[in-house]
């Protein structure tokens, strides 16, 4: 297992072993990399080499310059896929991370093994939706972003988790206490301003796996069959694992099932 912190192009952490076709986990708004860490445990065990990246202003990643874009997120974690000599990888994104992990797909589609999409969407914001994110990015700016994103614990997490896991909810509200005001600038302003995927799905070569908490309010039921419809739509290999009694964390919520999902599709995407 390897635990990649940043996505500066200039990094240079431990490579997977030589000629592997690894995990690249994505993670969520407004956490980082470590959210993974219980999937990534579970996933070391069984062999399978995994790396977990910062979005830019999170975890050990600094903020991009300019005008925040998944794009450029997409390609910072191309760099760093460079700087490992990993020409092909299977890139999986939960929420934010999902949006990265479509904008690497429509800009290097050609390094990917298999795509996996976690508790995302592939369409573009309401326009109520994309007002929040200025909102609250503009609350960040002001340094008040904790505060702007405290109410999150919400519609994070599942009914389900709220009522019988508060171990689980304490853990999210001290890591939304944490959330940097520059991350949460860079990461609302960036997803506001993201466009349709659903081209880019339907033009994947590549084996896709939507994966979808049943409780999640923020990416429905019918965001998660649209991405999978549109995986399909020129005769691809898609497939949709709904996770029962999880919401919008289902990597955090329930890392057994996720990694067992994950286990199956990576090992399906490499035949390994």
């Amino acid at each position: 297992m390897s635990d990649l912190n940043a996505t500066e192009p200039t990094s240079t952490p431990a490579a997977p072993p030589a000629g592997s076709v690894p995990l690249v986990l994505l993670h969520g708004f407004p956490f980082d990399s470590t959210m993974w860490e219980d999937v990534m445990g579970l996933l070391g065990e069984r062999g399978v080499p995994t790396i977990a990246a910062d979005a830019p202003g999170f975890g050990a990643s600094p903020a991009l310059p300019g005008e925040p874009s998944l794009d450029g997120a997409a390609e910072a974690i191309a760099a760093v896929l460079d700087d490992l000599d990993l020409p092909r990888v299977v890139l999986g994104g939960l929420s934010m991370g999902g949006y990265i992990a479509m904008a690497f797909a429509a800009r290097h589609a050609s390094r990917l093994a298999g795509l996996v999409l976690l508790d995302t969407k592939a369409g573009t914001d309401t326009d109520a939706a994309r007002a929040n994110r200025l909102r609250v990015a503009e609350a960040a700016e002001r340094g008040e972003g904790n505060e702007a994103v405290a109410g999150m614990i919400e519609v994070l997490l599942g009914e389900t988790t709220r009522a019988s896991e508060p171990d689980v909810v304490d853990l999210h509200r001290r890591w939304l206490a944490a959330a940097p005001d520059a991350g949460i600038s860079w990461g609302q302003r960036a997803m506001a301003a993201r466009p349709s995927r659903f081209e880019v799905l339907e033009d994947l070569e590549v084996p896709g796996l939507v994966v979808r908490g049943s409780e999640d309010v923020l990416s429905t039921q019918e965001d998660a069959e649209a991405m999978v419809h549109a995986l399909l739509a020129h005769g691809g290999d898609a497939e949709l694992v709904v996770i029962p009694g999880a919401g919008h964390m289902t990597a955090t919520e329930d890392p057994e099932a996720v990694a067992d999902a994950l286990e199956s599709f990576w090992r399906r995407c490499t035949g390994s």
